[in-house]
């Protein structure tokens, strides 16, 4: 164990600490232990120099992690794969015969009105395992007892978890990918080059342009998707758009929807995922100011740090990037959207479904150890029936 006096240092930050010296360059390359992968030659007793010092605390990185699946985690069933869903169309009004009663008449009660009833189905399965492999002897030798040796092996399962988690946090939000995308590409139909700054809708909004036209802002006047989120007045802009549209898709109707279909989402059954910047930048310019937030609070939203990634910087570009490729009707199209704030939908619109975990084992005999897999099985659903907004700025 190497051993450093530091005697002089700790003289001098105190100085620096009372205020007796003016703060200096300190030399700490050599003092604050950053750790080693192996024993060197400074890994031995300060006696008589020849003992390998003895290991006095293991500690095991083995911190919980919990993802964020956004809300679209659902239940699952034991037996049969498909899943139907099954909707009923909007009966017309016909009229009232009773206030047109004619002598002589004849009123037909056994007319037969025939429901229109769809049924879709969702029969895929996605699909993958994680291995681990743990011995019976061989890593004995590492640990100085069975407690040791079993929060060892307790870590490595605590990793298997952690990854089962990121796995199915990656699972759920491409489920969400897939649903910008898809909207997107049914919004904007002609649009071919990804460049969406002119384009605004009813299930793809635009927050940017709607901004910038309602104030009549042009040229340097004009907000950027780069520096929109750093100015109060579009924060506060996009927070009533958000709330107003959200509130909307209470009502029963077909315009939040792909599929055309007309739906209503009640308050308690919409999901609100938004961008974390956007959503830090909200409470920050909407709530440090004002003596009544109830008034500007954003509706209650679950945040995500990125749709997809973070990229290598975490930057707006990064993080509120989707970039995807979704099937048009028999061909495909690829949607790569950099700048999406936000995305609310019904609780049936996407889901996480019938996930399946279980795990599996076999023991080597003759190497002695045992190998296992942890399986999953889960489909990964959008119904394009059910009502989807992208909110985004370009």
């Amino acid at each position: 164990m190497e051993v450093k006096q530091i005697a002089e240092l700790i003289n001098t930050t105190t100085h620096e600490l009372i205020g007796l010296e003016n703060v200096i360059n300190e030399d700490l390359s050599n003092v604050v232990d950053a750790g080693k992968a192996i024993f060197d030659n400074t890994s031995y007793d300060n006696y008589v120099r020849s003992l390998v010092d003895h290991i006095g605390r293991v500690i095991f990185v083995d911190r919980k992690y919990t993802g964020n699946t956004l809300a679209i985690l659902r239940d699952g069933w034991e037996y049969g794969a498909v899943l139907e869903k099954i909707s009923a169309g909007l009966p017309e009004a016909v009229e009232n015969e009773s206030w047109q009663l004619t002598d002589g008449a004849s009123y037909d009660p056994n007319v037969f009105t025939k429901p229109e009833v769809q049924a879709k189905f969702f029969d895929k399965r996605e699909t993958f395992e994680i291995p681990l492999s743990v011995t019976d002897k061989q890593v004995k030798s590492a640990f100085s007892s069975a407690t040791q040796l079993n929060a060892f092996i307790s870590m490595l399962w605590g990793m298997v978890d952690k990854s089962m988690q990121c796995k199915l946090e990656a699972l759920a939000s491409r489920i969400i990918n897939s649903f910008i995308g898809a909207t997107i590409a049914a919004e904007f139909p002609s649009v071919d080059d990804n460049d969406y700054s002119g384009s605004t809708g009813t299930k793809a909004i635009n927050l940017l342009k709607l901004y910038n036209t309602q104030f009549n802002l042009t040229g340097t006047d004009a907000l950027t998707k780069d520096n929109c989120l750093y100015n109060p007045e579009f924060i506060r802009y996009a927070s009533l758009v958000i709330s107003r549209t959200v509130s909307r898709m209470k009502k029963l109707t077909t315009l939040f929807n792909i599929g055309g279909q007309p739906r209503f989402t009640p308050a308690d059954l919409n999901h609100l995922v938004l961008l974390s910047d956007f959503k830090s930048a909200a409470d920050v310019y909407l709530q440090s100011d004002t003596f009544h937030d109830e008034y500007t609070a954003l509706p209650k939203a679950i945040d995500t740090p990125f749709w997809q990634g973070s990229g290598t910087d975490f930057a707006l570009s990064s993080v509120g990037n989707v970039h995807v490729t979704v099937p048009v009707g028999d061909s495909t199209k690829e949607i790569n959207i950099s700048h999406v704030l936000g995305v609310a939908f019904d609780h049936d619109a996407c889901m996480l479904a019938c996930l399946e975990e279980r795990t599996t084992s076999n023991y080597n005999p003759k190497a002695e150890f045992t190998n296992y897999w942890r399986k999953v099985d889960a489909g990964m659903i959008r119904d394009e029936n059910e009502q989807f907004v992208v909110f985004f700025v370009a």
